[in-house]
């Protein structure tokens, strides 16, 4: 049987390493539930604060037809509900609820146990933005990871370089010489000023818990959430797709209760200038690092897999499409009820695309919630 490896900062930890010495704290899907029931029920039900504002400035821009293959945050009808706001994922590029659950696993020092400390605030904390981010993604975002730290607002600073250091010149690949002295130096001097002031986890824990599920779970983001009432939380990217668009994000809320404060003051650092304000981690995609990104468009019956060309251009037919006064599957996408090969757009919204009607109709239910007639 072979002795497992200590820490080392090039070896590739693990998470069953006895050297981490975090605990993780699983929230399911009922807890995560009952913290979004708190959250609206904390806004009032008609949520009177920044994030419920931002929504409302949402609903009010109207679509266009031809934002069926960006990002989008869509609230057409209903009141203020995860069920009635629709995001379109990156990944399939279906237009989907917030409402959907997620399970978070939160890494802490075995002392937040010790003193029975809750991770639920953790993540009511982030509770709107965590819900945006998992809304983006359709595949791959069912569980989420967090690593509850007590960096300081520099030290998070850098942190996040270091990491972005490493995953670009050392994760997959070989090093060369020069940069492996400057990880070396760095990880010593974050290593140092941690331990120099005795708090917990130490800089090595942190680094072996990010790099471990960054390995094992390839999420499409991890973030490091932070104690410190001066500091911030940061999400780290594992690719610029799965960053938040700045046009729709421009004026997301910092999260700050003080209205004194300036856009830099923000409890999690959510990019709202896109790819030029986001934490995007340079890592190698193929092999054993896992499949590359590719950017899909599927019908939007979630339990399809039905993935379109995206060499031929959509026909746009009203034959293939219900609306609300067609429910009855009188429709067909073609004159033989076939699925037409390259998805059929939904003849009223012009946001989704099917590949038969009969998925069409399983998908009304829930799209009826947003679907209305396109703007020009």
């Amino acid at each position: 049987m072979k002795r497992q490896r200590g820490y080392s900062v090039f070896s590739q930890p693990s998470l069953s390493m006895k050297e981490l010495e975090l605990t993780v704290k699983t929230l399911d899907h009922d807890a995560t539930d009952l913290l979004i029931d708190k959250w609206l029920e904390h806004r009032g039900g008609n949520g009177d604060d920044s994030y419920s504002e931002w929504f409302k400035a949402v609903r009010e821009r109207k679509h266009a037809s031809n934002s069926r293959v960006k990002q989008s945050i869509i609230w057409n009808k209903g009141e203020f509900v995860p069920e009635n706001v629709f995001c379109r994922t990156v990944d399939t590029c279906r237009l989907i609820p917030l409402d959907r659950t997620w399970t978070t696993h939160v890494y802490h020092h075995k002392s937040m146990s010790e003193r029975r400390l809750s991770m639920m605030p953790v993540v009511f904390t982030m509770l709107p933005e965590l819900m945006l981010l998992r809304g983006m993604h359709d595949v791959g975002c069912d569980d989420i990871y967090i690593i509850v730290t007590d960096l300081k607002r520099q030290e998070m600073d850098d942190v996040t370089e270091y990491f972005k250091l490493i995953c670009a010149n050392a994760y997959g690949r070989t090093c060369k010489q020069s940069v492996e002295q400057t990880i070396r130096l760095e990880n010593m001097r974050l290593t140092h000023t941690l331990a120099r002031q005795r708090r917990l986890p130490c800089f090595p824990q942190i680094d072996m818990a990010f790099r471990a599920i960054l390995h094992e779970k390839r999420p499409p983001f991890i973030i490091l959430f932070s104690h410190q009432t001066t500091s911030y939380s940061q999400i780290l990217f594992t690719h610029r797709s799965y960053v938040p668009a700045e046009e729709i994000f421009y004026d997301f809320p910092s999260g700050c209760p003080n209205p004194c404060c300036t856009d830099d003051c923000e409890m999690i650092r959510f990019p709202r200038r896109g790819i030029d304000g986001a934490s995007v981690l340079s890592i190698k995609k193929g092999g054993k690092l896992g499949k590359r990104v590719k950017e899909r468009e599927m019908c939007n019956w979630i339990d399809c897999d039905v993935c379109f060309s995206e060499e031929v251009p959509t026909v746009d037919s009203s034959e293939g499409s219900l609306s609300e006064d067609s429910i009855d599957g009188k429709s067909s996408l073609d004159g033989n009820g076939l699925a037409c090969p390259y998805g059929q757009l939904c003849s009223k919204c012009k946001l989704v695309k099917y590949c038969s009607v009969e998925h069409q109709r399983k998908d009304w239910e829930e799209h009826r919630r947003v679907c209305v007639k396109a703007s020009t």
